[in-house]
């Protein structure tokens, strides 16, 4: 099926026209569904506030929806690749090509990022003693940001022009003249626009840890999730432009006939290096984040402090520090020359030493702790042998001898999916079942979440550990065809078993949040883990203003040490200066605005360019002459009286 949209020839194959017809039913149902179910006013609620509690579970859902559909084309990838020689449907050439584009890049960006960020919002206020983040209309912009983004990237589907140049989109593969249709142009814009909205959130994290902490507590005393946060958004307010100024030169590129990655002033390497000082921070951004909260998990489930706190912190500044000076490890093949490969091989070996040592002290503080093996544990649990065996290929891979062997093969699929999937997928899965009732004052049946964990962790092994052993055998990455003397059939078909147990393992998921919310009628109190920080002295789930009387902060774990002595914490009035969360809706139009000027670049409609710029003009108009906080301020002011 082919037709005309603004003079573009659009052409739809056969699974386009599918996904098209199940959104034409569909969103009539929903919309039935919800009208009859009377759900509109929770999410009008949830869609206007900036509250941090409900932004961080906007993020958590959106990323989830898009997980699932990642996870499709994961499972596609793995049908094609099932046996040698497969014809699997369409998946094969340059659909293949868009499919494990799309998978990778909705991972990364669209998936790690917000659910970390999205936990970030619920815990780490709460942890500090802050009744919001310090920006909340920037939150709520932060979030609009990322959710346009994902859905300018997603959009690219039904328009049968998804993105194909992989996730890392090199040049000079991703310059016009060699994909030349609209597919990339979606990456770039997707990209710039959550992009931005992962930068306000960074600068909002940081401002709101350094200057809204409670009476007393010391960034000494801090727990771990709140910095490793701290330190994650520095390494945010870093390594984004990079990635933006990028995105911003290939744009040029595409769209006004540049030369910066290709041509006599150009060289394709250029944009390896932009990208990778924005890459590889961006693992540790995805894993600091999981680091804290594994801290915090192990800390209160084995009812001890957790061990070496300096040590901890010292390690995750370390592991901050050291990811903006091992990005060339990704280049030992380019030709950088002996000094600069051994420079990079050496400072890529060195993280391993703070990494290590977080190691070692998770496992000192379950040392003579009482254990308690309920679902955030497990995943705890899962996670240190899990990451430890991504840490170790990733020391193979230091070896810039040896990297000539493994570059570019599966072996580097293993490795990166040992220590993403490893740290930030069970991070996150860790978070969600200990923050869930801190978000809907429920706590997930622990069954349920114990045969997602098994299931998970079972599958990802037998999809991943194979591929280290098919990569040793030469299967090159990015291919979506091998043959029968090739010798990696098995390992192939173990990996596809394992991506459908994985796959399997997030309807358990769907089941317990669907059975928590149908059979439990009653909320939890307010501590249902027996928890040692502040967020576990409210009730849950969370008020809008949970702090009315700040808690005063002596030592670090004050509320385990309070509850063990059987007394309160001790509280001090203060000022009303406190972040108020009101009700906007200008977020949204300010992502109507934004998606309108992006399809206007992406297939050069400049009228839509001009819509798109006066929508997003008007949009700060609007918010330089109107500040919903006043009104907030004025009805708190009468409730007082």
């Amino acid at each position: 099926m082919q037709f005309y949209l603004f003079g573009e020839l659009i052409v739809l194959p056969t699974d386009v026209i599918a996904a098209w017809v199940s959104v034409i039913i569909g969103a009539p149902l929903a919309l039935y569904w919800f009208t009859k179910k009377r759900y509109w006013p929770v999410v009008w609620d949830f869609a206007t506030s900036t509250n941090h509690r409900k932004i961080g579970m906007l993020y958590i859902i959106f990323a989830l929806l898009f997980f699932f559909r990642a996870g499709i084309d994961a499972l596609f990838i793995r049908l094609q690749l099932v046996t040698a020689e497969n014809e699997f449907w369409v998946f094969q050439g340059d659909k293949y090509n868009e499919v494990f584009t799309t998978h990778g890049t909705m991972m990364i960006f669209f998936v790690a990022m917000p659910l970390l960020i999205g936990l970030m919002n619920v815990a780490v206020p709460l942890q500090i003693g802050a009744n919001d983040l310090a920006f909340p209309f920037l939150n709520a912009i932060g979030f609009y940001l990322f959710l346009t983004g994902g859905m300018i990237f997603f959009a690219a589907f039904f328009f049968n022009a998804a993105p194909n140049a992989g996730w890392t989109a090199y040049a000079p593969l991703s310059t016009y003249e060699f994909t030349s249709g609209p597919n990339n142009n979606y990456y770039i814009f997707g990209l710039q626009v959550s992009g931005l909205g992962t930068i306000f959130a960074a600068i909002n994290m940081i401002v709101t840890i350094l200057r809204l902490r409670a009476p007393g507590l010391k960034l000494t005393r801090m727990p771990l999730f709140p910095w490793a946060s701290l330190i994650t958004s520095f390494l945010i307010l870093v390594a984004f432009p990079v990635l933006a100024i990028a995105l911003l030169l290939l744009q040029f590129d595409r769209f006004y006939g540049a030369t910066f990655f290709l041509g006599e002033m150009g060289h394709p390497v250029y944009w390896q290096h932009l990208f990778w000082i924005f890459g590889h921070p961006e693992v540790y951004i995805l894993a600091l984040p999981a680091f804290g909260i594994f801290s915090d998990i192990i800390s209160s489930f084995s009812r001890k402090n957790v061990f070496g706190y300096t040590s901890m912190v010292i390690a995750l500044a370390l592991i901050g520090l050291l990811g903006f000076m091992v990005w060339a490890h990704h280049m030992f093949t380019v030709g950088l020359g002996p000094f600069a490969n051994t420079f990079f091989a050496i400072t890529t070996m060195m993280i391993a030493v703070p990494t290590g040592i977080k190691v070692f002290n998770w496992l000192f503080t379950m040392r003579r702790g009482v254990i308690r093996l309920q679902t955030p544990m497990l995943f705890a649990l899962g996670f240190i042998p899990t990451f430890v065996m991504g840490g170790v290929t990733g020391v193979m891979l230091a070896s810039a001898a040896a990297d000539m062997q493994y570059h570019d093969t599966y072996f580097v699929v293993a490795h990166f999916h040992y220590v993403i999937i490893g740290s930030t997928v069970l991070g996150a899965f860790a978070g969600l079942y200990y923050w869930y009732p801190k978000m809907t004052g429920k706590v997930l049946d622990d069954k349920l979440g114990k045969w997602h964990f098994w299931l998970f962790l079972i599958g990802f092994h037998l999809t991943f550990f194979p591929q280290h052993l098919a990569g040793l055998n030469g299967m090159p990455r990015r291919v979506y065809d091998y043959t029968w003397e090739d010798g990696v059939f098995v390992y192939n078909f173990i990996s596809t078993i394992g991506a459908f147990l994985m796959g399997a393992s997030m309807l358990f998921v769907l089941w317990n949040i669907y059975k928590t919310h149908r059979t439990k009628e009653e909320n939890v109190g307010p501590d249902p883990w027996d928890g040692r920080t502040l967020e576990w002295s409210v009730p849950s789930p969370v008020p809008e203003h949970p702090f009315e009387k700040m808690p005063v902060i002596d030592r670090r774990d004050a509320l385990w040490w309070a509850k063990q002595e059987e007394r309160s914490l001790p509280i001090e009035d203060h000022p009303r200066t406190s972040p108020i969360a009101v009700r906007t809706v200008q977020p949204l139009v300010l992502s109507a605005a934004l998606t309108i000027l992006s399809f206007g670049f992406i297939y050069g409609w400049v009228w839509m360019q001009i819509l798109g710029g006066a929508a997003s003009l008007g949009f700060f108009l609007l918010r330089a002459f109107n500040d919903e906080r006043t009104e907030a301020y004025r009805k708190e002011e009468q409730d007082d009286e």
